[in-house]
């Protein structure tokens, strides 16, 4: 069967059944409305966008701490679960399916979003470089997060509990615990951010605990077959390094092997959402040739894809599914884009993040 061929053929990710092998990527843009809660115009931007064989929505923070950047939605409230629910209802009126992305920032934010919370917290208390938006939609340093304690763990397993309890109340298919791009758990995970000497820190077994208490935590609320995972081996972007990648991600696969999961959703560091730009690393190393033999279930692969490589990826057993992101943005009907070979709408940028319809819900369909 050709690339082509079997992008349009169904699977089964745990219990989860895609129509077919095109997945729209999480994709953060900033639209919130007040206390965090999903803009009214998401219903349609995902509506729009469910003849993807998957849907993983935008980030969502796990609590108010868990915010990175400001006016994206949460999931920790009943106002917020009950604007995703509708949002779960449109898109699957339309035969769509779409997990939540449970998300915490740990470090990668500013506390002009928490006020009452206080500074970002961390597995340790190293700032990252660079700077990040506050409150005001303005550029701040970074500040020096705190090391959470042991009380700090076991309310962040209390939140991603509550999360998931609100993410089943919403009716969605299942979850996706974000585990990449320098976020909280993957601070947990790599070196270059946990210098920790309790059971969290210091082995790759250590680092790695944390990551399956949230497993073990969400699956008491989704059976772990409609549980997904992302990774970001090599990323750099937000400041993060390992000192053994290849151990400590091979680790990791080995440990999701046993947590019979929907899914493992990595992402390629040649590409702009583990590097925060559009420009290619062509020195990265691919991790679908790395990592997918090495994982026994379903595999997505992200980065940079375009329709050809795409096709390529699944004809060569690489990837189970492939997740798309700013093709998304620009191209609702991606999926009808692509299985008629039609030119595709040009994105911008500019649009990507803030505002309200322009650059969100008015690109044209054919």
């Amino acid at each position: 069967m050709s690339g082509k061929e079997i992008m349009f053929t169904p699977v089964k990710l745990g219990s989860i059944e895609l129509k077919n092998r095109l997945v729209m990527a999480p994709l953060t843009r900033m639209r919130a409305v007040a206390g965090d809660v999903p803009n009214p115009l998401a219903k349609i931007y995902y509506a729009q966008r469910a003849s993807s064989g998957l849907i993983i929505t935008e980030a969502t923070q796990i609590s108010a701490l868990g915010m990175g950047y400001p006016a994206t939605p949460g999931i920790y409230s009943p106002e917020q679960t009950a604007a995703w629910q509708e949002i779960v209802e449109a898109v699957h009126a339309k035969q769509g399916a779409i997990v939540a992305q449970l998300w915490h920032v740990g470090r990668i934010s500013h506390s002009s979003l928490h006020p009452e919370q206080g500074l970002p917290v961390a597995p340790s208390a190293i700032a990252p470089a660079g700077q990040t938006y506050g409150a005001d939609w303005k550029l701040h340093d970074y500040e020096t997060p705190r090391a959470m304690t042991d009380d700090d763990i076991a309310r962040l397993l209390k939140e991603y509990e509550l999360a998931a309890k609100n993410a089943k109340a919403a009716g969605f298919d299942g979850v996706e615990i974000h585990a990449a791009n320098g976020y909280l758990l993957d601070q947990f995970l790599q070196d270059g951010t946990n210098q920790r000497t309790d059971q969290y820190g210091g082995s790759i077994e250590n680092r790695i605990r944390l990551l399956s208490e949230v497993i073990e935590t969400v699956s008491g609320v989704f059976p772990s077959d409609c549980i997904g995972v992302r990774l970001s081996p090599y990323g750099t972007f937000n400041d993060m390094s390992d000192s053994d990648p290849v151990a400590l991600f091979g680790s990791i696969i080995n440990r999701l092997n046993a947590c019979n999961l929907a899914y493992v959703h990595m992402i390629e560091p040649r590409s702009t959402s583990a590097g925060g730009n559009d420009q290619v690393n062509q020195g990265a190393p691919i991790t679908s040739e790395m990592f997918r033999k090495a994982y026994k279930g379903k595999f997505i692969s992200a980065g940079g894809y375009d329709q050809a490589m795409g096709e390529q990826v699944l004809e060569d057993g690489l990837a189970d599914a492939v997740a798309y992101g700013r093709l998304y943005i620009s191209n609702p009907d991606l999926a009808e884009r692509f299985q008629k070979n039609a030119a595709l709408n040009p994105y911008n940028r500019a649009t990507f993040y803030g505002g309200a319809e322009v650059g969100y819900t008015d690109y044209p369909s054919l």
